[in-house]
């Protein structure tokens, strides 16, 4: 059976989706494994464990912070040996920032938390919404690769 959606404007969608990925991602959030480490943190870490090897600047910019900022950050995250400094191979006065192996351990446990969550969540909707999201996710992602 098809619903009868309504059209919406692309000004009216665009308010509607950045509202339900809002709440979705709030949601997700509030679904990490309970820890030491915040949100702030633990984004600085996963663009860790995302990007490779980073130098304190390039954190900030993917995590658009200011460097006094992240370097506080930074300092959390080596304190529980989660992120690793090795020298700048060309740049002296440079690091490098990398996640250790344990600090991508606590990245992939907090993915695999969230993705539990949200697994169960998806299962309670019948095949047809849930073959909706499969398209939804398809062009999500290609407007997330956009320039």
């Amino acid at each position: 059976m098809m619903v009868r959606v309504p059209k919406l404007a692309a000004a009216q969608l665009a308010a509607a989706l950045r509202d339900s990925i809002t709440r979705l991602n709030r949601r997700l959030r509030q679904a990490r494994p309970i820890g030491d480490l915040t949100i702030t943190q633990l984004s600085a870490l996963t663009s860790l464990e995302l990007g490779g090897a980073l130098t304190p600047r390039e954190l900030a910019e993917i995590e658009r912070v200011q460097p006094p900022t992240l370097t506080k950050i930074v300092a959390k995250l080596e304190e529980r040996g989660l992120v690793q400094r090795s020298p700048h191979p060309t740049d002296g006065r440079q690091v490098i920032l990398a996640a250790s192996e344990t600090g991508r351990a606590v990245v992939a446990e907090h993915r695999r938390t969230r993705d539990e969550w949200l697994a169960k969540q998806l299962m309670a909707l019948t095949p047809e919404e849930r073959e909706v999201l499969t398209k939804a996710a398809e062009i999500l992602g290609r407007i997330g690769r956009s320039a």
